[in-house]
């Protein structure tokens, strides 16, 4: 089976109702998207495998749902407002816009990470290794100019310069901000982890690669608080717990790989950092960042708050600010990798082809779908199967076009099974159901249908 192209993919998730160009009747707004009947859907399922894993099945974490408006001066202590900004460069020969130091990064082969250089230090390097544009291979840029990438709105009647506030560009911190209450009302005890599912805004440069990389995505974010000088074996469990998670979902370990940032590599503010990169069309990029953030972020939020965010460990009777592991993960780019991984073109032993979206089942937009096999002598009934059905599975009904054209198309969207009601079903109230990958029918009553789907689907 081949590989599907970017451009096929885009064209599929468009056609089958995943993902559309976001204001696309005035000409779409660059880099928006709209996730359409199956896409929302795919997302939810996604967002709830992912809490069922990291928090309702982990005995160490909790949940939490902060604001997307955060007081300004989170962003002062966070370093956001000084220092969350990209460095913009443009091709003078072809007018293309980039980061200089994504520029560097590809041309090292990652081995350099520009991160924290300076515009002379970025410049002297590009212009030592010839780097060149992208896109036309020039050598002459402009200067770098530094891009802040909050997205800046204002609240309260009066627009002035008191009354300027920032979408949030991370889900992180809210989490720091509630460290205090969350540990004080749930009576938590470190190690614990605090669990958020949101979304975030930035002003991104290059946005790109479809829905890879955008201005307004989700997060799946997990802060787990730990004692100093226990954070690199939770960031060790952190880091496999997080790749076990994605084969889970389906994708398979060979398209997936570790990347361990070196220590001239890092952040500031880490000891330890490592990327789960994901083969996409275009090759391997970053699915999922593993950081461990020792007490920067509290420590942060304790000076410029005034407020005592020390932790009193009950065991030993000491008291300190928390390391921190953040494993966070986008939807958007979860999304596109269960999509490509998914997808299969078959061709089956008849000599037909078909689109065949191979997802785990419990992912899929649709668990089963209903279908009259004629709709004049089995739809009334279809449709109360529709209705049996759909209080306990994310169901869908089909009775338009001939039935064969109608098993493909469940299959083009992953729907795991498929309950076909004909004269049996009628008479008897039995009824045929297929499954996806292997097309094998099976017949059952309709009392035996709710625990055999059940058992199938379960996570």
């Amino acid at each position: 089976m081949r590989t599907i192209t970017m451009e096929e993919l885009m064209n599929y998730a468009k056609n089958y109702g995943f993902v559309y160009q976001g204001s696309e009747i005035y000409g779409g707004l660059a880099n928006t998207w709209d996730y359409g009947p199956l896409g929302v859907l795919l997302k939810q399922n996604i967002k709830t495998s992912w809490w069922k894993k990291f928090i309702q099945e982990n005995r160490l974490n909790v949940g939490l749902d902060s604001s997307i408006l955060l007081n300004p001066k989170t962003w002062e202590a966070s370093g956001h407002i000084g220092g969350f900004s990209d460095p913009l460069i443009d091709c003078k020969a072809c007018n293309t816009r980039h980061r200089a130091d994504k520029l560097i990064e590809d041309a090292s082969h990652g081995e350099i990470i520009a991160d924290g250089w300076s515009n002379e230090q970025m410049v002297d390097y590009m212009t030592k290794h010839h780097i060149t544009c992208p896109n036309c291979d020039s050598e002459d840029f402009t200067d770098i100019r530094q891009f802040n990438l909050m997205f800046k709105t204002s609240q309260g009647v009066i627009e002035d310069s008191h009354s300027d506030i920032y979408l949030r560009p991370e889900t992180a911190q809210g989490i720091f901000l509630n460290f205090k209450n969350i540990q004080r009302s749930s009576r938590l005890k470190v190690p614990f982890g605090i669990g958020q599912v949101g979304k975030s805004f930035r002003n991104e440069i290059t946005p790109g690669n479809f829905i890879f990389r955008t201005r307004e995505f989700e997060q799946l974010e997990l802060e787990f608080f730990c004692k100093p000088n226990t954070e690199l074996e939770w960031f060790d469990y952190w880091k496999n717990y997080s790749f076990n998670f994605l084969k889970t979902l389906g994708i398979n370990s060979k398209n997936i790989r570790m990347r361990d940032h070196k220590k001239a590599q890092l952040s500031h503010y880490s000891n330890a950092t490592t990327d789960i990169e994901y083969h996409y069309a275009w090759g391997f990029d970053e699915l999922w960042g593993i950081a461990s953030r020792t007490d920067y972020d509290l420590k942060q939020h304790q000076t410029f708050s005034s407020q005592n965010l020390m932790y009193h460990d009950p065991d030993d009777n000491t008291k300190y600010l928390p390391y921190v592991i953040e494993p966070s993960l986008g939807v958007e780019r979860l999304f596109l990798a269960i999509l490509n991984e998914a997808y299969k073109d078959e061709i089956l032993d008849d000599g037909e082809t078909r689109i065949n979206l191979q997802i785990a089942p419990f992912l899929a937009p649709y668990s089963v779908a209903v279908l009259p096999l004629i709709k004049k002598y089995h739809g009334d009934k279809a449709k109360e199967m529709f209705d049996f059905l759909s209080s306990n599975f994310s169901t869908t009904y089909d009775e338009r076009g001939k039935i064969g054209k109608r098993y493909r198309r469940q299959d083009a969207i992953g729907t795991p099974f498929v309950l076909t009601v004909d004269d049996d079903g009628v008479r008897d109230e039995a009824f045929t159901l297929r499954e996806r990958d292997s097309m094998e029918q099976i017949t059952l009553k309709k009392d035996e249908l709710i625990p055999y789907l059940n058992k199938k689907l379960q996570y």
